[in-house]
């Protein structure tokens, strides 16, 4: 039976305090504490070994942590420099080989930098360009890990809702990432009420289907913005940055959804994972 899985974006500052070095010791860590998903983070770069991935999978399914990796940031699917584009396939299959390594069932993306002056056409460019990278992959035979574009929290950015559902298109394992912290900063505020919540997961639907909504793959934590949106990520201990969780809880227990929810709070990220997961239970 499946079941909404919590846990952190990396490693939380507790757990190096506790004397931890070594993100093996993170399933094991992490299930003490209630938690049950980790995402490993590669965003500099993939720089795990084939040796240590094995391991971290290994542990993994010991303690049941469901893995994803956060591919690196300076992944960019719409640029038309040729270099970067290189440099892109790259990042981008060495992501999907550490996966595949350690049996994380999910990659997250940020689709790239700025858009420039046609949005259009560089979501164009970077459906085409994710279209030709997923082909590689499956010629490598790493076309079964879902590869998840992430909604992104400023708007002079590529990856609003729309432009991430859009992207999904492009492929079979192709599935949204939605940063509700992100969404809500690149709106100026947008997420306040249930309402608002419940037209981000319609979208989804809408667009995608069902099966897209029950199985969504989720960041979540409180975030600092300005008008041009994300500033920074905070924790659930900084009073007065939303968005609330307790709207999200509330409807993935009406709509029977079983999503992976990662926390990515500044420093507290299992913590704050376990805060949304008592939220959640309290909805239950």
């Amino acid at each position: 039976m499946k079941k909404v899985r919590f846990g952190p974006a990396g490693n939380a500052d507790s757990f190096y305090a506790a004397g931890f070095k070594s993100s093996l010791d993170m399933p094991r860590w992490l299930a003490g504490m209630g938690l049950n998903a980790y995402e490993y983070q590669c965003v500099r770069g993939v720089h795990i070994k084939e040796e240590t991935a094995t391991k971290l999978g290994q542990a993994a399914r010991e303690h049941d942590i469901a893995l994803s990796i956060h591919a690196p940031y300076y992944i960019s699917l719409g640029t038309m420099d040729q270099a970067i584009r290189e440099k892109t396939r790259k990042h981008f299959l060495d992501s999907l080989r550490a996966a595949a390594w350690m049996g994380a069932r999910t990659v997250v993306m940020h689709p790239g930098g700025k858009v420039g002056d046609d949005r259009s056409a560089a979501l164009g460019r970077a459906k085409e360009h994710l279209a030709e990278l997923l082909d590689i992959a499956r010629a490598e035979g790493l076309g079964d890990i879902a590869v998840a574009p992430e909604t992104m929290g400023k708007p002079a950015q590529l990856g609003n809702l729309d432009e991430i559902l859009e992207l999904c298109t492009a492929g079979e394992n192709v599935v949204p990432a939605i940063d509700f912290g992100h969404l809500h900063a690149a709106g100026a505020g947008a997420l306040v009420d249930r309402d608002a919540f419940a037209a981000v997961l319609d979208k989804i639907e809408a667009v995608l289907g069902a099966g897209a909504l029950t199985n969504l793959h989720i960041h979540f934590s409180p975030i600092e913005f300005t008008r041009a949106g994300e500033r920074r990520h905070r924790t659930t201990l900084d009073e007065g940055f939303g968005p609330d969780f307790a709207h999200l809880a509330r409807l993935l227990r009406e709509r029977e959804m079983t999503p992976t929810v990662i926390c990515e709070s500044a420093g507290r990220q299992a913590e704050d994972a376990l805060v949304y997961r008592k939220i959640y239970e309290k909805a239950l």
